[in-house]
């Protein structure tokens, strides 16, 4: 690989769901590689045995696959990898950079009250450093941190800082187990996938300089860091489940299109000039980690719901078909014809704001007995109006086509024949028809419910209106 190629990756640990938070870091880094030509890699962080589980895995998984943040290699789990992290670890003992520890759990927390108590840090206190101890059953290998000195860093958000060493620990590199730390798999992979810029958020911050202490034992260039800032809810308080902080899959299974939630993602502590809305190309050709602010983003979930709104106004009707078929499945919606589908999702999509509520909205064209609501029923469907039906149903039966072109014109011939405007027949005929007072344009409706469903549906309501009288 080219040394100036551009290498992200983002590294989300398999113990729950992708949430708002991983979801925006990814997204970062998908751009910050897309923008440059470069690579982005995908790493499951799953040390953690007794809390990483494959459900949460496919979850992160299936997530960026929706979202559609492909990745170039990968996914690369650490749990495979402890050849590589075994590797670094060696190399620093053999540099005299690390050392064995043999202090008991029990010594070191009797230490560290003792320290407390002297009103000193409660940090390891360096008993073993110079030991020149090897492996030992119940040992751990720690680093030598430098016991002075200042660690800095040029942040590409936050710009210059730095940590004094003194107030460092001597880091564990290796648990008494023989598992790897942290800290240390990190490090060993980001060195291995050649991973030139760490874009994550700004709870890493103090990870940082002992991140980079291990790169400097190891004698390896130090990666680019960029520690976005985090993201609250509207009362600016740290985003919670409370605020909307949901999973991505739950968004999903809450009917919002990719486009839109990664749009309100980006806009999350980066921002282009004016613009608000986004296409993914957009979003590329404009990434830049000089205009991510140093303050928290703001996660609105009304804005998101209004953003969702205008992608599902703006999808192509035969892919919003797609779109929102297996909302209708989940109702229990079968046998679906493509050709309906489409023109129900272009007589829905106007007054939809997710693919959730269109479903539950489209229910009266797919529901073969409707019932009528009690208001519109008292109210349109009243016997001075069973004439005027049943003349509209001959009129309609007639119809060269269902298209919505030749409905207008029944209708203008039929009002200019009955000397009535439209609004007269307008609400009996759509109560008829959807069981409804509110619904979609009349003509948009009869055209996705075909002539068939609307010759009988009228049937119904004439007989209905029959009954009262």
């Amino acid at each position: 690989m080219n040394p100036s190629t551009v290498v992200t990756r983002f590294p989300p640990s398999p113990t729950g769901y992708l949430h708002i938070g991983g979801a925006r870091t990814a997204l970062f880094n998908w751009l910050y590689a897309r923008r440059n030509k470069g690579k982005f890699i995908l790493r499951i962080e799953d040390t953690d045995k007794a809390r990483s589980t494959d459900e949460a895995t496919r979850a992160i998984i299936e997530s960026m696959e929706w979202l559609g943040l492909n990745w170039d290699e990968g996914p690369i789990f650490q749990s495979q990898r402890y050849d590589i992290y075994n590797a670094a670890i060696d190399r620093l003992l053999d540099k005299g950079a690390a050392y064995h520890c043999h202090c008991s759990p029990e010594d070191l927390e009797a230490r560290r009250k003792e320290a407390m108590a002297k009103g000193l840090k409660p940090k390891y206190d360096g008993k073993c450093r110079e030991l020149g101890l090897g492996p030992a059953s119940g040992s751990v290998v720690r680093l030598k941190t430098p016991l002075s000195g200042t660690t800095r860093f040029e942040d590409r958000v936050k710009g210059p800082i730095s940590f004094e060493n003194e107030e460092l620990d001597d880091l564990i590199l290796r648990r008494s187990e023989g598992s790897p730390t942290y800290h240390m798999a990190v490090v060993a992979d980001d060195i291995d996938l050649g991973i030139t810029h760490v874009i994550r958020g700004d709870d890493h911050v103090n990870n940082t300089p002992r991140q980079i202490l291990i790169y400097g034992a190891l004698g390896e260039p130090v990666p680019v860091y960029a520690h976005v800032p985090m993201i609250l809810g509207p009362d600016k308080t740290r985003l919670s489940k409370r605020h909307g902080a949901m999973s991505v899959l739950a968004y999903r299974d809450m009917g919002y299109l990719p486009h839109a939630l990664l749009n309100a993602l980006a806009r999350l502590g980066w921002s282009h000039g004016d613009q608000e809305k986004f296409t993914l190309d957009e979003l590329v050709k404009t990434f830049s980690l000089d205009h991510v602010g140093k303050s928290a983003g703001v996660f609105n979930t009304e804005k998101l719901l209004d953003l969702n709104g205008v992608y599902i106004r703006e999808t192509h009707d035969e892919d919003l078909a797609r779109a929102v078929k297996p909302f209708l499945e989940k109702l229990g919606y079968t046998g679906l014809e493509e050709s309906q589908l489409k023109k129900v999702a272009a007589a829905l999509k106007p007054r939809s704001k997710t693919l959730a509520g269109m479903g539950e909205a489209a229910g009266f064209f797919f529901t073969p007995e409707i019932s009528y609501e009690e208001k519109g029923d008292k109210k349109f469907l009243k016997p001075n109006a069973l004439g005027m039906l049943e003349d509209l149903r001959k009129a309609l039966a007639l119809a060269p086509s269902f298209a919505q072109k030749d409905l207008e014109d029944v209708f203008v011939a039929f009002m200019e024949e009955k000397q009535i405007k439209l609004g007269k027949i307008a609400q009996p005929l759509r109560v008829a028809l959807t069981g409804k007072t509110v619904s979609p344009g009349i003509f948009e409706v009869m055209e996705a419910l075909g002539k068939e469903s609307v010759l009988t549906r009228l049937d119904k309501a004439i007989e209905h209106i029959r009954a009262k009288a």
